[in-house]
């Protein structure tokens, strides 16, 4: 859903911050204004939603087919809005959508692996899409090195997207992220486990948050303290193309949810589906697949992906609780053209319609290898 931007300065909240944190005025705590208030539930608590998606990664058949899509509408660049308009409406359905950016954007010429670069168009798209915000801490987060965070930034900001997990500077990193959603704050965490062997430079530890699970627990509760009544963490974790999550994974996973101050995680990096669990009243998504990435070995399990959408209702003590856990499934369809499909919004007349089914069936037991559908996990088919 499209939110309007505000920055502004919460007092109480900063009034212990060090003198650095005082003079980022711009980068002081992002308050997203949507209506006037939450919707209320059946039983009159507020609702809000909140929707976190995976991996976005461009290769170069992605780019060529942005590329091919701008050259037919006559516009420069690239376009990448019809690639992501299939999943538009369940993208906008949510009061908060969080996309995960996983490699940086910037001006100059696209790059694939090792050191990806997509181009500064990217941006704009994810908007249109519906995304409010992403996450990127992920260990591609530092491919193009210190100027490649500013740059990445920089294109977020200028498509008036919201971002936490790699930064400007050290008053940044230690300034809450939280979003006001329909009179709700919501406070947003973001780290990743590596940077494949890269490291910021030794003056600038705080350009990109790498998993340390004291360091995640003192940021939720310094987000807490500043007003968040949710806080959704998402973890670029576990191991590429495998659909069970590692042990490090679980552990740390284990760990997090069970800190009163993280409400929600949500996973990628996998590049495959693994499974929802809910664990002492509150989600795991330990790992959400792919939203866009056209691998250079594509195969059914890469193309697969969810939507993950929560419902959080306010309680009779104030607290909020997650009251619906929804899976939507997309797929990257790669012919004729590159689109992200929701197969949950196919036509009822498709040829490929045994192929889609199929994935379904896939993403299903991905999903459900944790006990997630007895959990009260709805997957929508």
């Amino acid at each position: 859903m499209r939110l309007s931007v505000i920055r502004l300065l919460l007092v109480a909240a900063l009034a212990a911050a060090p003198p650095a944190v005082w003079a980022a005025r711009e980068e002081i705590l992002r308050d997203r204004l949507v209506g006037t208030s939450a919707s209320a539930a059946p039983g009159g608590g507020r609702q809000v939603t909140v929707l976190g998606s995976g991996d976005i990664l461009v290769h170069p058949p992605t780019w060529q087919q942005a590329h091919a899509d701008a050259v037919k509408t006559g516009r420069p660049g690239y376009d990448f809005d019809p690639i992501f308009a299939p999943i538009r409406p369940a993208v906008e359905s949510a009061d908060l959508a969080i996309c995960h950016l996983e490699a940086p954007i910037g001006p100059g010429a696209p790059a694939d692996f090792p050191r990806f670069r997509a181009p500064t168009d990217l941006a704009p798209a994810i908007k249109t899409a519906g995304y409010d915000t992403c996450s990127t801490a992920s260990n591609h987060s530092l491919d193009q090195g210190e100027q490649g965070v500013y740059a990445n930034l920089d294109a977020l900001d200028a498509a008036g997207l919201s971002h936490t997990g790699t930064f400007r500077s050290s008053a940044a990193q230690a300034t809450p992220t939280i979003y006001r959603v329909k009179g709700v704050k919501i406070g947003h965490l973001s780290w990743t486990m590596h940077f494949n062997g890269q490291t910021p430079p030794p003056d600038k530890p705080w350009l990109a948050n790498r998993i340390d699970v004291p360091a995640i627990k003192k940021a939720a509760a310094a987000t807490r303290k500043a007003g968040a009544q949710i806080i959704v963490l998402s973890a670029h974790w576990g191991t590429e193309m495998v659909h069970t999550p590692d042990g490090k994974q679980v552990h740390w996973a284990k760990e997090l949810i069970a800190d009163p101050n993280i409400d929600l995680i949500i996973g990628h990096h996998a590049h495959v589906v693994q499974p929802f669990e809910k664990v002492g009243g509150k989600w795991i998504a330990y790992g959400v697949g792919n939203t866009l990435a056209r691998h250079d070995f594509p195969k059914d399990a890469n193309r697969e992906g969810v939507l993950a959408k929560f419902t959080f209702t306010e309680q009779s003590n104030r607290q909020w609780t997650v009251t619906r856990a929804e899976a939507i499934p997309i797929w990257l369809s790669l012919k004729p053209t590159i689109r992200v499909l929701d197969l949950a919004r196919l036509p009822t007349v498709d040829r490929r319609r045994e192929t889609y089914r199929a994935a379904l069936d896939r993403i299903s037991g991905y999903l459900d290898a944790r006990g997630g559908i007895n959990d009260g996990l709805h997957i929508v088919r």
